[in-house]
């Protein structure tokens, strides 16, 4: 018998994590963040920019997550992530850069709070942020393309983050 969420067992848990995203500002990703934030237990969610689309498109998507999930709108990414730098967390950006390592290769060393990064769905991470950042990783892809949709990229991060968090 295929389970649901009335009959399946799993573990209500949250970890310290924070994703933070830089003006990723497309309804439907936004409802998905939700959904994969709810889905690995994520503390917090952080839409910084301008105009970051809360209504219907992006409900039809979150599934009604955005009730359980908390989260908050700033308009300015350099000075969140300062404040969340100055309570403790590790900044961990999620962007293909020179010098990232493979998410493969992260370790989870202290028990920090971590904030994951990720950015706009067209021009990622300003460098500005990106130089705040106290870690930058990138997931290993091996086809022609060299990036994929930042709902794609913060699931797969974070089921990394989770199980060594676990």
């Amino acid at each position: 018998m295929q389970l649901n969420h009335y009959n399946s067992n799993f573990q209500k848990k949250t970890f310290p994590i924070t994703i933070v995203c830089d003006n990723v500002n497309n309804a439907p990703n936004i409802g998905s963040l939700f959904r994969i934030a709810d889905a690995f237990g994520v503390e917090e969610l952080i839409f910084c920019g301008k105009d970051i689309p809360l209504g219907k498109r992006m409900k039809r998507t979150s599934r009604s997550t955005e009730k359980y999930v908390k989260y908050h709108l700033e308009e300015n990414t350099t000075k969140t992530i300062n404040d969340l730098k100055s309570n403790g967390y590790k900044i961990i950006a999620l962007e293909i850069t020179e010098n990232s390592t493979a998410l493969s290769k992260l370790k989870i060393e202290n028990s920090s709070p971590i904030a994951l990064l990720i950015g706009h769905e067209n021009f990622g991470i300003s460098q500005e942020v990106l130089s705040l950042c106290d870690e930058t990783i990138h997931i290993n892809m091996y086809g022609e393309n060299s990036s994929m949709n930042v709902v794609q990229a913060i699931s797969i991060a974070l089921y990394e983050v989770t199980n060594q968090l676990s």
